[in-house]
């Protein structure tokens, strides 16, 4: 009995270690089912059929690849109908498919993912770029392809490098189609462009000639004239031929087809004359496969296997790497003991009593080491390397972008997810660092339709019928700007003038209608107005519409076609020259400073010249009056060559000499600008005000006044943190002049804020208000659309147009050249000189005279009291007074030579005509004049 025990527990435990050991390394077996489903009768399915047939062959006599084992593939035909498809996947699952091939179409792929889910059977997906299969939702859906992401990101990149801003979509109405245009749509976002207008077309069954003409009567009547079709191949050419018998292939439209269009030309080209006609100027995109000595080899091959009667395109080689894909991971799955088994699942059996068979599916137990070994896959088949990142896409994405052209096409260049659109292969940009700027974005030229290589604007305006509906602020105030017509509907004024001349340069027709914004009693807010076109009450805004920042981030605005800013405009006063003008020039602490130079270089001067220089002695009085006399005169004479003569004959030092030539350059400089100044003060116009700037204003705390309707009051209390209580509304330009003459203690207001232009209106006729400081913001005057729109780029053109021949100034001398203040007599007041700005200097200069005579006459006086009446008076009081006043008038006439000076001199000359007299003679009494002088003068002393 124990040994009965034991025989049954040693084959249990062998039994288990053969069980064990077989799953770390199975046996290979000698057929792998895999199936294949996608729609036999396309351009993409009988492509597949052949290329998944080949790949079968070339895996399966390979033996290096799967060591013996052979694939055994079964091709289902769903004709893209989800329905057929689920059935199909379903009758997979009875045969012990470990993966499926396909399918092809996204509505397929989006009911099938989730049986492929729950059984654990992995897709590998060829054909289907729907960017909705989520590797999150359906984890065993496997896309062997490109997105439609990235091709949708090609499409935008080639609308933003053409410079267009609106694209109709066509698409068919389905998973696929539906999912591809909002990819689009997203992609354009991203670069400030968008779909305009998109329209979804009936599957096949549906879509008849009919049905097509409507849509595209539709697209017909829309503004852009850029059409991305996406849909599938029997679709998308009744599309080009009914676009073609409604006119919409010729001159001006660009139709961007996604890649069924390529696929179609590489397989069954040449397409017939007829169909070839109808897509002349096409783009369209196909998947990037580099070139290989393999690639190049099985198109020899394929051309023999179709004898020349179906081409190879791009899904065909993308279905042939499937394959390989597939059997590379096999062969890893085999190699970690993978085991094909599976086993019911619980969920089905309880309804296996149910006639549809369904507990005959199971599910793969190791379809998640499948899946792994599939996405860890790396190898380079015959479109290049095949590999996944991350979002299980595969790496390195990019397009061929063709143009069609006569009976063939041709590439006009690349676009990569690594640099964008170039000329240069991507492989050659691989081995580059990226480059996205501007100026690496590159494509050769292109035959639009219409037989034309000029690039289409890409939109026109709408043939509907539709008139634009434009609003216009009702100003009440600085009309000559814009303003309605009483009694009418109609508008005038300068920018009304500007917009007309700018529309009328348009080359084509813009029907539109002014709508008035306002009560006419007030000016409207114009922030409010700009608002109004994002709810879709007008299409533009036309007027003295300012571009500002938060206006700016929801309308788009043209060129400007005057500049503005805000500026401060405050009452001035005309200061007056005075009497003491001529103290002006200098500040106190600079005439200081120069009175004492003169002093201090007089006596430095004195100090040098003392011993040497007779003139520079005497007595203390005749001393001190030297070394005034001397530095002052250099004030009055430093300018002459008398001053100059004299000094060099007085200065006998070489210091002194270079002291006083130093001190009169720094007098002719402090001499000359002195007469500028003083020039300028008394010939210029000078105005003052208590405000001088921003800045000042911001300081104090008197009201400010500003435009009713203007930006001004935001930008004030929101950008300057200006109080709101300081703020006054003006609403005309009397309201200005009234409010800044009465000022802030009258109830007015201490300046006006405003924009430049009405600023400079309101000043042609007020002349006793200024501008002060400087234009604080800078910006203008546009007219405004809606985001994105193309008419505010051609409005923009024309206002250039306008400012370049001229019409714009001519317009703005129309309407805002008006009557002046009068400035000529004004500014001939301001260079006439009145007494006003001199009787100062005459005062002083008549105080001086004055004292002068009297110390003068004083003077007189005491000599004519040491001097004795003349014997010979009469004794009379009237004889006297007739006497006293003739010695006055003798004394004043008698020359002044008994005075000590007078002797002094009289003693000199006579010294020097001695002197004189014997140099003539022949004699040199040197020695006896030296003596002589100086004795003389120390007799002074």
């Amino acid at each position: 009995m124990n040994a009965a025990w034991f025989l049954l527990l040693l084959s249990l435990h062998f039994g288990v270690f053969k069980i064990g050991y077989g799953r770390n390394a199975s046996t290979r077996p000698p057929v792998v089912n895999i199936g294949a489903i996608f729609s036999f009768d396309t351009t993409v399915g009988r492509v597949a059929k052949i290329a998944i047939n080949e790949a079968v062959k070339d895996v399966n006599s390979n033996l290096s690849i799967l060591q013996g084992t052979k694939l055994a593939v079964t091709m289902q035909d769903s004709n893209c109908s989800g329905f057929v498809g689920m059935v199909e996947a379903l009758q997979y699952m009875e045969t012990d498919v470990v993966a499926i091939i396909g399918p092809q179409c996204a509505v397929v792929a989006h009911i099938i993912s989730h049986v492929a889910n729950e059984l654990q059977v992995p897709l590998l997906s060829f054909a289907v770029t729907d960017p909705t299969l989520s590797s999150l939702q359906f984890p065993f859906f496997v896309r062997t392809t490109q997105s439609d992401l990235y091709q949708m990101t090609a499409v935008a990149e080639i609308v933003e490098h053409y410079g267009w801003k609106e694209v109709i979509a066509i698409f068919i109405d389905d998973d696929g189609g539906r999912n591809g245009v909002s990819a689009l749509n997203d992609k354009l976002a991203e670069r400030r462009c968008r779909i305009s207008y998109k329209v979804g077309i009936p599957p096949d069954s549906v879509a008849n000639r009919g049905a097509i003409m409507d849509i595209l009567v539709k697209v017909a009547l829309m503004q852009s004239r850029i059409v991305v079709l996406h849909v599938n191949s029997m679709i998308g050419f009744k599309v080009f031929s009914v676009a073609n018998y409604l006119g919409m292939m010729g001159n001006g439209y660009v139709w961007i087809a996604t890649d069924w269009l390529s696929s179609v030309l590489d397989s069954d080209s040449p397409l017939p004359s007829e169909t070839m006609e109808t897509i002349q100027g096409v783009l369209t995109l196909r998947p990037h496969t580099p070139d290989s000595d393999r690639k190049r080899a099985f198109f020899s091959r394929w051309n023999k296997i179709t004898g020349g009667s179906l081409g190879l395109n791009t899904y065909g080689l993308y279905a042939y790497d499937s394959v390989w894909l597939l059997a590379h991971a096999l062969d890893d799955f085999f190699n970690q003991g993978g085991i094909i088994s599976f086993s019911n699942d619980s969920r089905i059996s309880s309804v296996a009593g149910s006639t549809l068979h369904l507990d005959a599916m199971s599910i793969f137990d190791d379809g998640m080491l499948l899946l792994k070994n599939i996405l860890l896959s790396n190898f380079v088949g015959l479109t290049g390397p095949l590999k996944f990142n991350t979002d299980r896409s595969l790496i390195l994405p990019a397009y061929d972008i063709i143009n069609v052209l006569g009976t063939g096409f041709r590439r006009i260049g690349y676009w990569s997810n690594y640099s964008g659109l170039s000329t240069v292969s991507p492989e050659t940009l691989y081995t580059r660092q990226p480059n996205r700027s501007s100026a690496s974005q590159k494509l050769y030229s292109v035959i639009w339709p219409g037989e034309t290589s000029s690039k289409p604007r890409g939109w026109v305006f709408p043939n509907n019928g539709k008139q634009l509906r434009i609003g216009v602020p009702n100003r009440a105030s600085y009309r000559e700007f814009v303003s309605r017509v009483r009694g009418t509907d109609f508008f005038k004024g300068f920018c009304i003038d500007i917009f007309t001349a700018a529309v009328n340069l348009l080359p084509y027709a813009v029907p539109y209608k002014f709508i008035s914004f306002g009560d006419g009693r007030n000016n409207p807010s114009y922030t409010e107005l700009v608002n109004k076109i994002t709810t879709g009450d007008f299409d533009a805004v036309v007027g003295d519409i300012a571009i500002v920042t938060n206006r700016t981030k929801t309308v788009d605005f043209t060129q400007p076609y005057i500049s503005s800013g805000l500026v401060i405009v405050s009452p001035f006063k005309k200061q007056n020259t005075g009497a003491w003008a001529f103290l002006r020039p200098f500040s106190p602490r600079m005439w200081i400073v120069t009175g004492s130079f003169f002093l201090v270089v007089g006596i430095v001067v004195w100090i040098l010249e003392h011993r040497i220089n007779d003139d520079f002695r005497g007595p203390p009085k005749h001393q001190v009056i030297t070394i005034l006399w001397f530095s002052f005169s250099t004030l009055f004479f430093a300018h002459t060559g008398h001053f100059i003569a004299f000094a060099g004959e007085n200065t006998m030092s070489t210091l002194g000499r270079l002291v006083l030539i130093i001190w009169l350059f720094v007098v002719l400089i402090i001499n000359s600008s002195y007469t500028a100044s003083l020039t300028s003060i008394l010939t210029v116009q000078q105005l003052s005000s208590p405000i001088k700037g921003i800045d000042s204003l911001i300081k104090s705390d008197e009201p400010i006044g500003f435009q009713v309707g203007s930006f001004a009051e935001h930008y004030l209390s929101q950008e300057l943190n200006i109080s709101r209580s300081r703020l006054v509304a003006l609403g005309s330009p009397e309201a200005y002049a009234s409010a800044l003459k009465l000022g802030p203690e009258k109830g007015g207001v201490a300046a006006v804020v405003d924009e430049r232009p009405y600023i400079e209106l309101f000043l042609s006729s007020q002349c006793t208000f200024r501008i002060v400081g400087q234009e604080f913001t800078k910006s203008g005057w546009g007219f405004a659309f809606p985001r994105d729109s193309p008419l505010a780029v051609d409005m923009s053109t024309a206002i250039l147009a306008l400012a370049e021949n001229g019409d714009l100034q001519r317009i703005r001398d129309k309407w805002l050249l008006q009557s002046t203040c009068s400035l000529e007599s004004t500014e001939i007041e301001s260079n006439r000189l009145h007494l006003s700005s001199f009787w100062g200097l005459f005062l002083i200069c008549g105080i001086a005279c004055f004292i002068a005579l009297f110390i003068y006459f004083l003077q007189i006086l005491r000599q004519l009291r040491r001097v004795p009446p003349p014997e010979s008076a009469s004794t009379g009081q009237g004889s006297l007074r007739s006497g006293g006043l003739q010695r006055f008038l003798s004394l004043m006439d008698e020359k002044e030579d008994q005075s000590k000076s007078g002797q002094k001199r009289r003693k000199i000359e006579k010294s020097l005509s001695d002197n004189d007299r014997d140099d003539e003679l022949g004699r040199k009494p040197k020695r006896r004049e030296t003596e002589m002088t100086r004795s003389d003068v120390n007799s002074g002393n």
